[in-house]
Formats: C-alpha cells, structure tokens, sequence
C-alpha cells in the first residue's frame, strides 16, 4: 500500500497526484529528492487508471524545468520585454482594461478561456467570478471549436449543457465510434485512463469495436471493423441508421424512451434517407450502414460515441443530436453498458446558476458583424477576428486570453495573428510567449502543474467510472510566483475598485475575501459535502458516504466510487421531458438535406459553392506525443520522424505528381502551407490529413524547441467563414484544398510556405 499522506510539496519521496495534461486522468507517482523530480511513472493502485500512462506525463518535469517557462509578469515595451512586479503587472491590466470600457463599453473587452481550463482547479473556480466581473458579452473559449455540439444538444433535448452522456466502456458489448480516436487522445468527453486496455477488455468478452472515419486511425487499427467515410456526411450516415431502426421495427422500448417526445416526428424525417440515398455521398455501402444498425440494435448493450472528426464539422449538431437518438431508440441511453450520464462528487451540473455554470443558455444576443447565436454566455470564436477588425459600436478594443493559443486552434489563424496586433490592450495569463502572447502588452505566469493542487472538477463529468483524487503540489511554488485563480481574483478586486472609485462595493469585498479564504481547496470541500457523495456541510456521516478534501488526501491513490449508474432521467429539470426532434434540430435536416445532391462533402461546409479545383478534402489529426497547440517545446516529445506531415492516399498522390517526403503546397480558399508528403493507404482516396496544434513559425515567440520542428498549422487552412450555424462551432474537418508538389523545405522542415513576419514591434 501506498503512503497514508503525500510527503509535503518538495520534499524527498513519493508524491502520489494526477497528471493534468489531458482528460485521461492518469494517476502518476513522481519520486522527489533533493527538491527535484526525478523520475515520473503511472500509478499501479490508482483506482481509475491503474497504472497507465502515456509519454505526455512523463514531460510534466521537463515542462516544470523548461527554460522558456516563465516566471515573472513581463510587459511588453516597443518589440521588448521587461519583466516587473506582480502589483505593479496587476495594477496596470485592470487600469488598462477598465479604461477601455469606461470609454467604449463593456464589450470593448473580449476575453478567451484555452483547453488547459478545465485541466486546471484554480482556473476552473476562479473563471466564472472573473468573467462576471468583466460584465463583457464577448467572451469566447475552445468550446466552440470543440464541444459545443455536444453540450447544445443536451440542453435541446433534455434541459441541460452538463448532461453529457458517455459511453459505459466497460460493460458495453458493442461501442461504434465516430470520429474519434481514443487511441491518440486517451479518451475526449469519454475519460478513461488505460482506453486500450477498456477496448481490449471489450473485445476479450466477445464484445464488438466499430470504427468509422476517413482514416484508418490508431483505434480502427484495433477495430473488429472499419468503415471509411467522406468527410463531412456522417450526419448522413447517422440518419441513415435512424431510418433503418424506425423502418425495420428495431427500435427498443426503454424509461428513456417513454419519457420522451417526438419519436415519430424523427422517425418521419429519416424516413427519406434510406440508406441507399446516402451511400454514394458518405462512401459507406448501403448494406454495410444497415448491417451496422442492426449490429446496433441487436447487441445485448451498445453505445454509440462520436467526437472531434464529427463535432467540428458543418453538421456537427445534426451529428451528435443523432448519435443520442439512436441510443435512445435502441434502448441504450441512461442504461448501463450504454450511454450514461456521470454524477461525480463535485457535481457541476447540480451547481446553481448564480455561481457561473448552470443549464445553459441560447440564442440569448448574437455576434455584432455575422449575427451568429450565443450559447452558454459565450460566442464562436470563429468571429473573435473579425470582432477586432471591424469598426462601430462594441468593437473588441482590448483582449484577456486565458491559457490559450488561438493563432493556433481556431480556424484562419493568420486573420487572428494580424487582429489581435492592432489591439489597444492585450492581457495573457499564460506560462510561454507563444504565437498568440507574442502581441499581449502584459503576461501574466501562474506556476507549473507540478506546483499547484490538483482535483478533475470538469472531467469526472464525463468518466467513464466514478472516483475521487485530490492532490496537494508535489512541489512549492517560487516565492515570487501567483496561482492562476490569485491571478484572476487580484484582476477582479482591482477591476470592482476602479468601478466604485477607488474602492469595491462591500459586498463585493466580502465575496472576494471569502473566496480567498477558502480557495480553491476549500471550494472543492463544500461541493464534495454538498454532493452525492458527502455527509452535508456539517460531514457527520462515515467516510463512504462523507467524502471531504481531508479524507481524500488521506487516500492519495484515490477513492472507487464504483461504476456510473442511470441518472439522466433523475437529473432531468423537473417535469422536463426528453426532446427527441427539437425544432431547431429538426429544422437543420433542411440544409442538410440541399447539401446531398451534390454529393460533395465541402459544398456543405461553407456558404459559398466549392471550386472545381478543389477535389480533396482536409481533415485534422493527433498524435499521442501532441496535446492541442503545446508541449512542442518538450525535446523528448519531437524526436523522431516528423509527424506534421500530409497524408495523401497513393491514388491522391500519383496523380498529383506528388513523392513520399517531398513538399506540397496545400491551398485552401483563406491561406496556403508548404509541408512534406506521407503517402499512405491509411487515408481514404479524395481525403488528405494534417495534424493540429503546430505552425511554431512565428517571430517573436519563446519557444527554442519548438521552433525548431515548426511544422505548419493546419488552422492557417480552415476558413473562418465555415461554421455549423446552430451553435457558431468552427468547421475544422472538411476543408476544400488543392494540392499540388512544390519546390521548398524538405519533410525535416515542415515550414509554412513564408515564414510569418511579425507586426511592428516584433520587428
């Protein structure tokens, strides 16, 4: 057995915690001696993982000793840096900021929250307090070039954004994943520490894995089957399914099904997308789409999952609206072994709305230059750009980036990266000079990972087992250093003063002070009192049913809280039925339906009709040494083979006159890339494929490592334009490129056609 307590932060021994990179939740052990990490390894008595781990973990040393991290607020002066104090940083960003929308309102201020948010407890405690205090409604964050359409979807059919159903992984005996390769992502709003070792377990009691993409992934390769299909046109396929379970009398009776609306309105919507009408634009074989909703419909317990491939496209809410039906209709939603909604100890979606979360919202106001429609108190993020550059009223004049690289993750990121160089004021709260920072006036560094506690508040949503893990710092921050959430409240007590002349309104002193006396550890025992789990705010009730901060740390390996259990319906807003045909999404099969004569994949991703000369579609990919747009300045994660690379299908490449590792030019309808060949039969004919998260070719950033395997951004290609109307979620799949060989950098390069020049004054 392991310790009964974590040695205190920095002192020699094993330090018991969890890695915070991605949404595995990976327990780890890292042995300490003489204040430094020595060695990181996966924890074999962690009750979720059990040991697995991945190579992004074992980075979490070199990320804490990087030399580019930084340790200090710096302000920007001309094309120089200066480091400065912290009240002195903090003093002039709330000034800043204040005066901004003193002179032009509070919408002047726009403000982004990256991916790390939910990886990181101070930030997820202190966002919504920091974000009312801004009182802007431009406010934007990767959702919206990531889950939207999940979280959209729930609340139209069940009345709220955090009940996320997730595939019960263990007890299913059929999962077909979308879109999504677990493989490479350990998971993704399916977290499961060890994925492989789940699918394999599911594949050794006689279970089924069915993998439909455009590629032959990392998880098709374990698959007992693959189905390739044309970006863009799963919506179809999904469809398809439906009308196969409606027609052949497959659909299962089920609580779920009984409590909801609107099964024969779907049912004669499908009805006109048999399974042969669709086949020729989606790829998929008609017989191969029935066979597989009978597969579905037929398996004791089954779960469909789908992910990125079909969140980020043009149908992206069509998509996961249907994958929620046909688990509905076979019986498999709110039932173990299929799609289950998680109640962790700290149960977010049980949060009042008064504390920032909530069941969402939509539509409530809209972009000023496109008009596309709130979601959750935030707008897409594919409009941040053109909010910038666009004169008249509620323009963006100044901007908070919290934790995030948009010049890299957010679609024509050379449109962004030239936006945001002409801002009045620029705050980041971010550990690099990065591509996106490089324009910030001040930055902001909160500590590393290994210096701050740690507890999953966002992700035990959406595990695909229930347990609870809180972790203190396995090493103590610098004396000179603020946590993320000290950062955040220092803003907002600064921010409320200059409001009220000098000094804050009373009551918004109390709630500061009080904030900060409980921090976010004790933030996190009043919600695990209050949960399922706990024994009340007075915890008089024994440890199986009173779970704390105090006793989690007295089990640093974590507790089991046991499988997930049927919840949706119980959790369900009072008197709240099932919405299987929301008229908002039913009315979407319209645009849908006009985009399949054609049979193009691309004609439905963007307004305009897709040239003639753009045969190939662009899909994005990852690597399970990648994580979104970072730890590119880790050495040990960018030896090897280059992996920014374009895969082409060997039909795609002889054609083109293209050659495995020689570069290509690849042109979309906003911008071009220069990067080298991989031909391989592992993507689909008509489909090519860049990875995200890379474009490292800027000037003025501090990343040596990086900078060095630059690669090019896959977002430099996806067009801002191209959107999926219902919730504003960026098209990132499905992209309408030429591709022809070009002369240039070689495949150990992997440049961008020009290196981008920075603005003035990184000149």
């Amino acid at each position: 057995m392991g310790p009964t307590r974590n040695p205190a932060p920095g002192a020699d021994g094993t330090h018991l915690t969890t890695c915070p990179l991605c949404e595995a939740m990976c327990g780890i052990r890292v042995e300490v001696s003489g204040g430094r990490v020595r060695e990181i390894r996966g924890d074999d008595e962690d009750p979720f993982s059990r040991g697995h781990v991945c190579p992004k973990a074992l980075a979490l040393k070199d990320l804490h000793e990087d030399p580019d991290r930084l340790r200090r607020p710096l302000r920007r002066e001309g094309s120089r840096w200066h480091e400065v104090g912290w009240d002195e940083a903090l003093d002039e960003a709330a000034a800043r900021l204040h005066r901004l929308q003193a002179e032009h309102g509070r919408d002047a201020v726009g403000v982004y929250f990256g991916n790390p948010t939910v990886h990181n407890l101070g930030l997820t405690v202190a966002a919504p307090f920091f974000l009312r205090s801004l009182r802007t409604r431009n406010r934007f964050s990767a959702t919206s070039v990531d889950q939207l359409p999940h979280m959209l979807v729930a609340y139209h059919m069940w009345g709220h954004q955090l009940l996320l159903p997730v595939p019960d992984l263990d007890r299913t005996d059929c999962l077909v994943v979308v879109g999504g390769n677990p493989l490479a992502s350990n998971g993704s709003l399916m977290t499961a520490g060890g994925v492989k070792r789940r699918l394999q377990a599911l594949q050794a009691r006689g279970g089924r894995l069915v993998v439909v993409d455009p590629r032959r992934t990392e998880t098709a390769r374990l698959a007992d089957q693959h189905l390739f299909i044309r970006p863009g046109t799963d919506a179809l396929l999904l469809l398809a399914l439906v009308h196969v379970l409606c027609a052949e009398d497959l659909v299962r009776p089920s609580p779920a099904l009984r409590r909801s609306d609107g099964h024969a309105t779907l049912a004669a919507r499908a009805a006109g997308f048999p399974p042969e009408r669709v086949a020729a634009a989606t790829g998929v074989p008609a017989g191969a789409i029935r066979d597989l909703a009978r597969t579905v419909a037929s398996a004791e317990r089954a779960v469909v999952y789908g992910r990125m491939g079909v969140s980020t496209q043009a149908f992206g809410a069509l998509c996961q609206w249907l994958i929620n039906a046909i688990n509905l209709l076979t019986g498999n939603l709110d039932r173990p072994g299929g799609a289950l909604v998680g109640r962790p100890a700290v149960d977010l979606a049980a949060v009042p709305a008064a504390l920032g979360v909530g069941r969402g919202s939509y539509d409530r106001w809209r972009t000023r230059v496109r008009g596309l429609p709130e979601f959750g108190g935030e707008v897409p993020v594919a409009t941040l750009a053109e909010e910038i550059l666009t004169p008249g009223d509620r323009q963006i004049r100044g901007l908070v980036t919290v934790a995030g690289n948009p010049v890299l993750s957010t679609p024509n990121g050379r449109q962004l990266d030239r936006a945001l160089a002409g801002l009045e004021t620029y705050v980041a709260v971010d550990l690099y000079l990065n591509e996106t920072t490089r324009h910030a006036h001040l930055i902001l560094p909160p500590p590393s990972q290994l210096e701050r506690d740690h507890f999953d508040l966002a992700l035990n949503l959406v595990a695909v087992r229930n347990t609870a893990k809180y972790s203190g710092p396995v090493l103590p921050r610098g004396a000179d250093a603020r946590h993320d959430h000290e950062i955040l409240f220092g803003l907002v007590e600064r921010l409320e003063a200059h409001r009220g002349g000098g000094r804050a309104p009373w009551r918004r002193r109390l709630q500061t002070a009080l904030l900060r006396r409980l921090g976010p550890a004790g933030l996190v025992d009043l919600g695990l009192r209050l949960g399922p789990h706990g024994g009340g705010v007075l915890g008089l009730s024994p440890f199986r049913r009173g779970l704390t901060v105090a006793r989690l740390l007295d089990q640093p390996h974590g507790v089991d809280l046991g499988p997930q259990a049927p919840s949706l319906l119980a959790r369900m807003p009072r008197d709240r039925r099932i919405d299987l045909a929301p008229a908002v999404l039913l009315a979407d099969v319209d645009r849908l339906e006009a985009a399949l004569p054609g049979g193009s994949p691309g004609s439905a991703s963007r307004s305009a009709p897709v040239p003639a000369a753009a045969p190939l579609v662009l899909v994005g990919r990852r690597h399970l040494r990648d994580h979104n747009t970072w730890l590119h300045n880790v050495p040990g994660l960018v030896t090897g083979r280059p992996r920014c690379t374009l895969l082409v299908h060997p039909d795609d490449a002889a054609a083109r006159g293209l050659v495995d590792g020689a570069p290509a030019l690849v042109r979309s309808r906003v911008s071009e890339v220069t990067v080298p060949v991989e031909v391989s039969d592992e993507i689909m004919p008509g489909v090519v494929s860049l990875p995200h998260g890379w474009g490292h070719d800027h000037a003025g950033v501090r990343l040596r490592v990086a900078a060095r395997h630059a690669g090019a951004s896959l977002n430099d290609l996806t067009d801002h334009e191209a959107i999926d109307p219902l919730g504003g979620t960026a098209v990132l799949n499905g992209t309408p490129v030429t591709v022809m060989a070009a002369a240039g950098p070689g495949a150990a390069d992997c440049l961008s056609t020009s290196r981008l020049a920075g603005p003035a004054h990184h000149a």
